[in-house]
């Protein structure tokens, strides 16, 4: 998730209600995390926290389970944010809690909008699943729909819209080679042709007999797949309610 920043916008340079902020739920039943756990492993990592936390859950994004952490005490690492994938069978790469770590620490210092990260945990003995915790970026998540009290007009929704896809080409200019724990995550050449393959076969595994073969079109996908022209980073859900908002100026 990134926080999207560009030009000033002066219509809305005013404090913004705190009830629009995205914050944290309760915490959904059979979903509780071991807070306890999480702040001595937090410790043992050498993260300055004090006493116990207040834990809240995000509604949205529940592929993974992700819970605000708000400590006690002021300053940096005391409104943490925790991730962690779900209970149960999960699918291969889907929740790979590494991998969300590795890149976005390795993004930081080329991609301002990405969050600190603060620890990886690979010992499932502390709650039952990889997690990482990072430090929450305060702001607006427009969802499905903006938060009440908040109305852009035509010509702040249109600059909203820029900044979001003006992040994104951003994001596509990070030199990744630069970065050798990028380097590493990256399958080389032959992309194009991975995606074209790979939801081929899915379609066949997936396809039931009400639905068409579509063999003409599989068949011409596979002779004509182009030919990779360029490596860059990209971002699988970019939407907006995988974005933050700043808080005092919405359309950044």
């Amino acid at each position: 998730m990134a926080t999207v920043n560009s030009a000033k916008n002066t219509a809305t340079d005013k404090q913004t209600p705190n009830k629009v902020l995205d914050k944290g739920g309760e915490v959904r039943e059979g979903e509780e995390l071991d807070a306890q756990a999480v702040s001595s492993w937090l410790r043992d990592q050498g993260v300055d926290i004090q006493g116990e936390p207040t834990v809240t859950q995000f509604s949205g994004g529940a592929s993974n389970w992700t819970y605000r952490l708000q400590y006690d005490g002021e300053g940096k690492n005391q409104d943490l944010i925790l991730r962690r994938p779900p209970k149960g069978t999960k699918a291969k790469s889907a929740h790979d809690m590494v991998r969300e770590y590795t890149v976005q620490k390795a993004l930081k210092d080329a991609y301002p909008y990405v969050p600190k990260m603060v620890a990886l945990c690979t010992n499932e003995d502390v709650i039952g699943a990889d997690f990482y915790v990072m430090e929450r970026m305060e702001g607006i998540i427009p969802r499905a729909n903006l938060p009440k009290g908040i109305d852009l007009d035509p010509e702040q929704t249109r600059t909203l819209c820029t900044n979001v896809i003006d992040a994104l080409v951003e994001l596509h200019q990070v030199d990744y080679k630069e970065h050798p724990e990028l380097v590493t995550l990256g399958r080389g050449d032959g992309y194009c042709e991975r995606q074209v393959s790979g939801w081929d076969k899915r379609y066949v595994k997936a396809k039931t007999p009400n639905v068409p073969s579509f063999a003409l079109v599989r068949q011409w996908l596979g002779k004509h797949t182009p030919a990779d022209s360029k490596t860059c980073i990209i971002h699988n859900d970019w939407r907006f309610d995988n974005v933050i908002l700043d808080a005092a100026d919405q359309p950044k």
